[in-house]
């Protein structure tokens, strides 16, 4: 039977619980609610085998932040969402030290809109690595941050998987922070939602180009994952709307269409922004989003 398709873990128990009655209850997984910053966080964690079989996905930690606010240009909106963003991924990083390394890693084609978010949060990273070596005087202070831009395998040559796995073992990195584009079975969180996860990433799934996936089992570190939903599978969407009876009808027509916002260069363009901002803050302590501005500048 046909599945509709989601990347959001959120989505997914969503899914399953239409689907199953009433009585059923969701085991191997736990879900729980809650706010940072005035927005609304969803917090789903697969806790085993039958928590993976359930919403097909693999045991970790997601957390879905609903940026409402951010598109109206609320007052303070793109502050507030910055430090959501921070405040949710360092939960995420644990423990880790204040001086361990971390590799950025932007996942996507920075020619296709909808899939540009990754090479865009590039832009936005504090790449600290080198500063912190030759000049410690200064940034000291710092963590050690590289970021890399991996570009997609038709315009490189080169599996975004291959490049990241190399550039870890040069640079010995204790976490990457891997960012890429999702797919929503909803229009509702399309450009809406930020998801983080602990689980590692398959990049290009969000387009439906399944490429290796990056994790802790491939790249022997941890992989946060940060991601966001740009476009919405044509007959997910066409179920979503019409429901199951109608996708018959409707199948052979949008099986390969993906469906995106008309402004989706300026939503693309604002989430790269205030996710770039969101990881510096998680990854530097103490600074604030002026501080981040100014170092970018």
């Amino acid at each position: 039977m046909w599945k509709q398709h989601t990347d959001l873990a959120v989505e997914a128990k969503e899914l399953w619980q239409q689907s199953a009655s009433e009585q059923t209850k969701l085991e191997g997984v736990q879900a729980r609610s809650g706010s940072r910053e005035g927005f609304e966080v969803d917090t789903v964690q697969v806790l085993d085998e039958r928590g993976e079989q359930a919403l097909d996905k693999p045991v970790g930690t997601y957390i879905t932040i609903t940026l409402d606010g951010l598109k109206q240009r609320e007052e303070d909106a793109f502050g507030r969402a910055a430090r959501a963003i921070a405040q949710e991924l360092k939960g995420l990083l644990g423990g880790l030290p204040a001086d361990a390394p971390v590799l950025v890693a932007g996942l996507g084609n920075r020619a296709i809109t909808p899939d540009a978010i990754g090479p865009l949060v590039h832009e936005y990273t504090m790449v600290t690595r080198h500063l912190v070596e030759q000049v410690p005087e200064h940034f000291g202070a710092f963590r050690p941050v590289a970021s890399l831009s991996a570009g997609v395998l038709g315009t490189t040559g080169v599996e975004s998987g291959s490049l990241i796995r190399a550039v870890c073992d040069e640079i010995k990195p204790a976490c990457v922070i891997a960012v890429d584009a999702l797919a929503s079975r909803s229009l509702h969180r399309v450009c809406r939602t930020v998801q983080l996860a602990d689980t590692g990433i398959v990049p290009g799934s969000g387009v439906g180009n399944h490429r290796k996936v990056l994790n802790k089992e491939t790249l022997g570190i941890p992989v946060i994952a940060v991601g966001v939903p740009t476009v919405v599978d044509g007959a997910t969407l066409a179920m979503d709307l019409l429901g199951q009876e109608e996708l018959p009808k409707l199948a052979q027509g949008v099986e390969n269409l993906m469906v995106t916002p008309r402004d989706i260069d300026a939503q693309v363009a604002d989430l790269s922004k205030v996710i770039g901002f969101g990881i510096d803050l998680a990854l530097h302590e103490g600074l604030s989003v002026e501080d981040v501005e100014l170092f970018l500048s």
